[in-house]
């Protein structure tokens, strides 16, 4: 609640010492009054006594509203008209056992998941999907606005519900499948794997150039170290894996090439760090044009302060001069 011309309030304090002050002068006067309502046929307990009592009361609280009214009491609330130009994000993420190796704490799938549900959060406009892919690829989220539904897919991505290796070629067609019938003006893949292509029946070129053809930009993210690292070596029939020191190798030339062919870029992430810095330049680079229009309404309380002063008033008047004019001084 606020008030529209406050300044009238100030004369709230004028109001009430000015009342205060009369009080005084008349005390002895309504303590005479007072006794000869008491003597008076109708006696001090009738409806005429109590109402008597009030009426030194009505004029006040009426010119006391009358003063609130002219502030212009009202209630203020904004109303804010989105229009945004979405952007259209499939994340395309490598589920495959080298996701584990322990080059990242604890390893890189784990923080390859948290860095990416901060990713989904900067964008609230955007309509967003998941693909997950080692040997094989599927669809773990289709395209949704809803940010929570998206991280908690991302939050549940798990190694070895697909068969071991790394289809880069049936991640990216995957994702750009999901892509293709979207008529949004902005669409892009962000692939992130560790290693080099080795399975699947899709030339990761080939799916470059689909996305090209569908105006599909494609972000390459390789994450891990090279070299040797702590890596599952073997399965076990429980799915756990037995760790051992492998030497990864890593393709970086076919990252770039499918980066270079669909117009996206290509990224090498040695660290937690780096992998969040090139989500948050992928960030800046395809942001979503929003315009917002900001409607503000306001609604006004006066009218029933000046009704209710004005009911004061009146009750004053006929109280004075008609119905208890005979026991009034």
């Amino acid at each position: 609640m606020t008030f529209a011309q406050p300044i009238w309030l100030l004369l709230i304090p004028f109001l009430l010492f000015s009342f205060w002050h009369f009080a005084k002068k008349a005390k002895t006067a309504s303590g005479q009054a007072a006794m000869r309502l008491s003597q008076a046929p109708e006696g001090p307990g009738t409806w005429r006594a109590r109402v008597r009592r009030a009426l030194p009361w009505l004029r006040p609280a009426a010119l006391i509203l009358l003063a609130v009214a002219m502030a212009r009491p009202q209630r203020k609330w904004q109303e804010e008209k989105i229009k945004a130009d979405a952007v259209d994000i499939m994340l395309a993420m490598d589920i495959s056992p080298s996701m584990l190796s322990r080059d990242f704490d604890p390893d890189r799938l784990a923080v390859a998941k948290t860095v990416a549900i901060h990713f989904v959060d900067k964008r609230p406009y955007d309509r967003l999907g998941l693909t997950a892919f080692s040997a094989e690829a599927f669809t773990q989220c289709p395209l949704t606005t809803d940010r929570r539904v998206i991280q908690e897919f991302i939050k549940n991505l798990q190694v070895g519900r697909l068969e071991d290796g790394t289809a880069i070629g049936m991640g990216l067609a995957t994702a750009v499948n999901r892509l293709k019938d979207s008529a949004s003006k902005s669409k892009l893949v962000i692939l992130l794997t560790d290693g080099e292509n080795n399975a699947g029946y899709i030339d990761p070129m080939q799916a470059a150039e689909i996305a090209h053809t569908l105006g599909i930009r494609v972000y390459t993210v390789g994450i891990g170290t090279e070299g040797v690292v702590m890596s599952p070596a073997q399965r076990n029939p429980d799915g756990s894996y037995i760790y051992a020191p492998r030497e990864m190798m890593f393709d970086t030339q076919l990252l770039e090439e499918i980066a270079r062919a669909t117009g996206g870029k290509f990224y090498r992430a040695y660290s937690e760090d780096d992998l969040e810095g090139i989500y948050a330049e992928i960030d800046k680079l395809e942001k979503t044009r929003i315009e917002v229009t900001t409607i503000q309404r306001t609604k006004d309380f006066f009218q029933w302060l000046l009704a209710i002063a004005a009911v004061f008033l009146l009750l004053e008047l006929l109280g004075r001069w008609g119905l208890l004019r005979s026991i009034l001084p």
